[in-house]
């Protein structure tokens, strides 16, 4: 495993504002939270809250996943800062077999022995608003957004086309010096390539030699059957660019528009059926609409009291975890207007009842 130096210096929990014990919903809950009230989107020009967004999302990208929040808890937990002592392997005896280079090798981009590891590219992250049914459907789209990206002109070199970059004579494209202090070595960034490891004696005109611009472009993304409301796409490598390493990540929050029928719990779709009070007392068989523009037959059995649920099986959200039901709930329907045949009918009901159905009440 490769600790970062970040792991180190940052508290991740800490920047969502929950404890270290804190459960995996609570972690989500958290992020949900901060990252709806610092989107740049909702804080147009606020370069502290775009700061803070992007600190909040690189806190999730790690504690969002499980094996990532281990290996951050076990990789905070093997010891102190160097200074402080403790460290183990990498000559240091008896301490777990830690190793030095392993820690340096990754603050600096150098892989420990030799070889360039660079910096990984920005995490993004962005809104995509679905209707209902594709949110229940999935559906593939079009995502545009404007974020960095590799130079056009250049494809990211950094060199002007027709020339290329040439290796660092200082640290022969490793991006980094050692340094030996006594019984340790320690790496720094190269001072004569800024930890690139390679110069740029003829720049890209469009990006100034750094292989990067800013531009609108377009994402591809499948959107899988059953998607939530703020439920968070992970598109791996679709996000900013690597200087010298892997790209970002972007991250993409669903948000899904109500419909004006149908609602849903997980997987299971609702919808609200009235039913008449003869229907309701004596028992019918009525139609219940779908989501596949279709219809079921629901058997409601006579006695039925107004807000009684039934379940049609198989009729709701078919996703790859399973398959959900549509939960019926019927509404006895009361007339505020009757008819007078209505009135004579209801009041013809009333002398033939026996009894009020209040008098349980005195009981």
């Amino acid at each position: 495993m490769t600790a970062q130096r970040e792991w180190f210096e940052k508290d991740y929990y800490a920047t969502l504002g929950v404890q270290k014990e804190a459960s995996a919903k609570d972690v989500t809950k958290a992020y949900r939270k901060l990252a709806r009230k610092l989107h740049p989107d909702a804080n147009p020009g606020d370069d502290t809250a775009e700061s803070r967004f992007k600190e909040v999302s690189a806190a999730y990208d790690v504690l969002g996943e499980e094996d990532r929040r281990a290996e951050y808890d076990q990789v905070r937990t093997r010891g102190p800062m160097p200074g402080g002592g403790g460290f183990g392997g990498g000559g240091f005896p008896g301490a777990g077999g830690f190793d030095m280079g392993d820690l340096f090798g990754g603050m600096f981009g150098s892989r420990g022995h030799g070889g360039q590891q660079g910096r990984r590219g920005d995490d993004l992250e962005t809104r995509l608003t679905l209707s209902f049914v594709e949110a229940v459907n999935g559906v593939t789209t079009t995502i545009h957004l404007v974020s960095d990206a590799a130079c056009s002109t250049c494809s990211g070199s950094g060199a002007r086309p027709g020339t290329r970059p040439t290796t660092c004579e200082g640290c022969g494209g490793r991006g980094v010096r050692a340094e030996d202090q006594g019984p340790f070595s320690f790496s720094r960034p190269c001072d004569s390539c800024g930890g690139r490891g390679r110069r740029i004696e003829d720049p890209c005109a469009n990006c100034r030699g750094s292989g990067i611009e800013r531009r609108p472009r377009e994402v591809r993304v499948r959107i899988p059957a059953g998607v939530e409301d703020e439920q968070r796409i992970r598109l791996k490598g679709r996000g900013g660019p690597g200087r010298g390493g892997p790209d970002g990540d972007l991250f993409v929050v669903v948000a899904v528009e109500p419909h004006r029928r149908f609602g849903r719990r997980g997987l299971n779709l609702t919808v609200v059926v009235p039913i008449s009070f003869p229907e309701a007392v004596m028992g019918a068989e009525i139609p219940v609409p779908t989501l596949e523009d279709d219809s079921v037959t629901l058997k409601v059995p006579a006695g039925t009291r107004s807000g009684q649920t039934f379940r049609v099986r198989k009729r709701g959200v078919q996703a790859g975890r399973g398959t959900g039901d549509l939960l019926v709930t019927v509404e006895v329907h009361v007339p505020t207007d009757p008819t007078s045949a209505e009135r004579e009918a209801i009041e013809a009901l009333g002398e033939a009842s026996s009894g009020s159905p209040r008098d349980r009440l005195a009981d």
